[in-house]
């Protein structure tokens, strides 16, 4: 499975990690994703999705 929302899209950022005398180094900062049953009422079942946290705080505010 990759490691992209299937909400939003989300996907991994490519940074540098920044030594003390400043040495960089490529750095992949990946979506921080969590497995997730959500309630369909289209389909009147449990989905199982991978979701990144801030759309797991999106769905609790409008509660979902």
């Amino acid at each position: 499975m990759s490691k992209i929302c299937q909400i939003s899209g989300k996907k991994a950022n490519n940074g540098y990690r920044v030594s003390h005398s400043h040495i960089r180094t490529k750095n992949r900062q990946n979506v921080n994703l969590h497995l997730k049953k959500i309630w369909s009422e289209k389909k009147q079942k449990w989905i199982r999705l991978k979701i990144s946290t801030r759309i797991i705080k999106s769905l609790y505010k409008i509660k979902l």
